[in-house]
């Protein structure tokens, strides 16, 4: 069965930084794509940064701030967050299009992150 499982949020303080870890797990033959997404309160939930095939992407609003890495080997993808701002305060979500044995090939979520920016 597979598992997406975030870790790292917190409170910090503007300017400071983060990093979130995704883990994917379970009988993973093949992952698409993988990435961040955020959702602020009142918000809908929109896209951090994501890897989709050998390409990533940024929002503009993160862009130069933060950086997303993969160790493949492991099946993590994680989000390390420079320069915070009380704006990027968020639940932060990791998803992924996995192909698992025994499971459905489609569309994971983690159960959600928190990251607090106080000013």
């Amino acid at each position: 069965q597979v598992q997406v499982v975030e870790s790292g949020g917190g409170l910090v303080q503007a300017g400071g930084s983060l990093k979130l870890s995704c883990a994917v797990s379970g009988s993973i033959i093949s992952i698409d794509r993988i990435g961040w997404y955020r959702q602020a309160p009142g918000k809908l939930r929109e896209l951090v940064a994501e890897f989709s095939g050998s390409s990533t992407k940024y929002a503009d609003a993160v862009k130069e701030r933060f950086t997303i890495s993969r160790e493949t080997t492991r099946n993590t993808v994680s989000l390390q967050m420079n320069n915070l701002k009380p704006e990027d305060t968020a639940g932060y979500y990791c998803n992924a299009d996995i192909r698992a044995r025994g499971s459905r090939y489609g569309s994971y979520w983690g159960q959600g992150t928190q990251v607090t920016v106080s000013s």
